[in-house]
């Protein structure tokens, strides 16, 4: 019970907290008013509660674990975080109620599927660096990907008449598509970074010389498709539904090289 309640309480925090911002921003007029910049400082408590768990749950003694429940903690904490600190600059209210909701329920993940074996070389400081790194680039592109769809949604609205008050607590349209590219760009360099020491520094980070595995292969197809979509961006003006497509193929990518490789070694073969 004493491992489980921080989680409750986390995931119970963070459940109230998208549950009372929905309300307030569904109320007419609610989005103009001091309120929601209250519970926007008031994400700071699970935020705080969430680290503790994270911490505990990742570094136990000496040893390093981060598996594919600690990784998805992981991610979904960096991505709170940086809408919590985003948000002192834009209204993102109306997306937050979707990363608060998200983490309540990933907050869990290290319990449900706990981390069997620790990193090996975790103790070297390139290879925590490298480490944070890769999951600061992958959760820029959830937050890109969350952004886009709310894009997606908030463009419909516009063609469709009035906008209800949950959306129109939202930056303008034209604000967050040069947010959104600027995320994607941001995360695009700190991939290169991961994919550039990775293959260059395998050894030193590893153990081992490089190996092409599915991991490689599907984390280079990532950095092909955001490249792409970035250079359409400049060159063409990219944007609306194709950005779109793009940015949730290069995120499908990524989980597949992170993720879903994890998912497969550990949950599924056990190993």
């Amino acid at each position: 019970m004493d491992r489980i309640l921080p989680y409750l309480l986390c995931s119970a925090a963070y459940a109230a907290l998208a549950f009372v911002l929905l309300r307030v921003l569904s109320r007419p007029g609610q989005t103009r008013l001091g309120r929601p910049r209250a519970l926007h400082l008031a994400t700071a408590l699970p935020l705080a509660i969430h680290t503790v768990v994270l911490y505990r749950s990742v570094f136990i003694g000496d040893e390093m674990f981060l598996g594919v429940g600690a990784s998805m903690s992981a991610i979904i904490w960096l991505t709170v975080l940086i809408y919590w600190l985003a948000g002192f600059f834009y209204r993102l209210e109306g997306l937050q109620v979707f990363i608060a909701g998200a983490a309540a329920l990933l907050v869990w993940a290290p319990l449900v599927w706990p981390s069997v074996h620790s990193l090996p070389h975790a103790s070297l400081p390139a290879f925590r660096l490298h480490t944070l790194i890769a999951l600061l680039a992958f959760s820029l592109f959830v937050i890109a990907f969350l952004q886009a769809l709310m894009m997606a949604a908030l463009e419909r609205r516009l063609h469709g008449g009035k906008l209800p008050p949950f959306l129109q607590s939202l930056p303008p349209l034209l604000t967050m598509e040069r947010i959104l590219f600027r995320i994607i760009a941001l995360g695009f360099i700190l991939l290169t970074l991961t994919l550039v020491s990775g293959m260059l520094f395998s050894e030193e980070l590893f153990g081992k010389p490089l190996q092409v595995t599915h991991k490689i292969v599907f984390g280079i197809l990532a950095w092909c498709i955001f490249a792409a979509l970035l250079a359409g961006r400049f060159v063409y003006g990219w944007r609306g539904r194709l950005a779109l497509r793009w940015t949730i193929a290069g995120v499908a990518a990524l989980a597949l090289a992170y993720i879903g490789s994890k998912f497969v070694l550990e949950v599924i073969l056990h190993r």
